[in-house]
């Protein structure tokens, strides 16, 4: 599963591969049953991966410096504690 494809985020770096995958879908049921969007879908697949991974990277730097302001704090407690 994947998350909603009408986001901001999702329409502004996987735009195009989204329309892709949208304009193959409009071809019809047969076309997708028989695997006509396989390539289309496993393009939109790998861009919303790319993006969730630099999500991730972006949260983990975050999370870093937020832990060392933490300990900073915590340090200068116990100095003046």
């Amino acid at each position: 599963m994947h998350p909603h494809l009408h986001t901001a985020e999702n329409q502004k770096n996987c735009a195009d591969v989204i329309a892709a995958l949208d304009e193959c879908h409009a071809r019809g049921f047969i076309h997708k049953v028989l695997g006509n969007c396989t390539d289309a879908k496993y393009r939109v697949n790998m861009c919303l991966r790319a993006q969730r991974l630099e999500r991730t990277r972006q949260n983990r730097e975050a999370a870093k410096e937020k832990r060392k302001h933490i300990e900073k704090v915590w340090a200068e407690i116990d100095a003046n504690s």
